[in-house]
């Protein structure tokens, strides 16, 4: 499987159909991926009255993904961005990845205060 294909293909669709918060919050099967060693790989960018959120989730059944293999994705999907890693359980065979990008003027829906 090629990473910067795929990863290029994940970012192009989150940023075709960023979710606005809070009221849109569904993701559909194009912001997902399952690669052949089984690695689910999910990128949403989000839009709040004052942020941008970029955010990568990768999960396996059967092991928590590996810091190798995280960082090898999110080189390809926030490229020139440091991610923060989102608290999770001790177990969990998820892990998420976050990025706050503020944006001056970007705002929908009701007036901020």
């Amino acid at each position: 499987m090629d990473i910067v294909a795929e990863a290029a293909r994940l970012r192009a669709e989150a940023e075709a159909r960023p979710l606005r918060l809070p009221v849109n919050r569904r993701i559909d099967e194009r912001h997902h991926l399952v690669t052949d060693d089984g690695l689910g790989v999910w990128f949403t960018v989000q839009l709040s009255p004052r942020r941008r959120i970029l955010e990568a989730v990768f999960e396996r059944e059967d092991a928590r993904p590996t810091d190798a293999e995280c960082r090898a994705w999110l080189r390809e999907l926030v490229p020139d961005r440091e991610p923060a890693e989102a608290p999770g359980l001790p177990d969990a065979r998820a892990r998420r990845f976050e990025v706050f990008e503020p944006v001056p003027g970007l705002r929908y829906g009701a007036a901020a205060p």
